[in-house]
């Protein structure tokens, strides 16, 4: 199903709901895959990406046409998350289409601190490496990067903990599912009533 947002001069024409952002090698046969499943069974047109693949320039543009076709983004932070510049570039954006287009976004923090996130410990750390992704590690991007994790890690979100859920992935996906829906339920019945009250002038 199609959506239309009146948020901007020119209506954007939604293809997904949600637009999942995780890293393949620490969750995609595991946690991500259930919470995949659990939006598409609730209804949910989801984005991700089915299969193990080469990042490239071209597909890195596909999936930002994703993004911003896309009404919610959920950004799985997992151990690895951070030591790509692929899942750095993408947080960035979803971050910019928050501030620019009320772009619903929920950070999930999945085995991890938020506050490790927030001052760039452990796994993310953002240094300049060597190798063939060595050159995206400049400067100006790091600076991006630490900024956006800090302003993610600042950001309300569902921390999976043990302790809480008793390490049952499923009640935790159930807690995420029931968050989308009442953030898209609540922009659908804002977007309803501006048409509305448009009919009324």
């Amino acid at each position: 199903m199609a959506f239309i947002s009146s948020s901007t001069s020119s209506p954007i024409h939604y293809t997904y709901d949600v637009f999942l952002s995780f890293r393949g090698e620490d969750t995609r046969n595991s946690f991500t895959n259930h919470l995949y499943e659990a939006l598409h069974q609730a209804g949910f047109n989801t984005f991700r990406d089915d299969v193990e693949i080469q990042y490239g320039p071209d597909l890195k543009l596909e999936f930002e046409r994703s993004i911003r076709k896309s009404r919610a983004s959920i950004i799985v932070f997992s151990k690895n998350f951070a030591n790509s510049s692929w899942f750095l570039d993408e947080l960035c954006l979803i971050l910019k289409l928050r501030r620019e287009d009320s772009h619903f976004v929920l950070p999930v923090f999945y085995s991890v601190d938020p506050s490790d996130i927030k001052n760039q410990r452990g796994s993310f750390a953002i240094k300049a490496i060597k190798g063939a992704e060595g050159s995206r590690w400049a400067e100006d991007n790091m600076n991006r990067w630490k900024a956006a994790l800090i302003e993610v890690a600042n950001m309300a979100g569902a921390v999976y903990s043990g302790a809480v859920y008793s390490g049952y992935d499923a009640t935790f996906v159930a807690h995420i599912v029931h968050i989308i829906h009442g953030a898209l339920d609540s922009k659908s019945s804002s977007f309803d009533s501006g048409i509305k009250a448009i009919k009324n002038l």
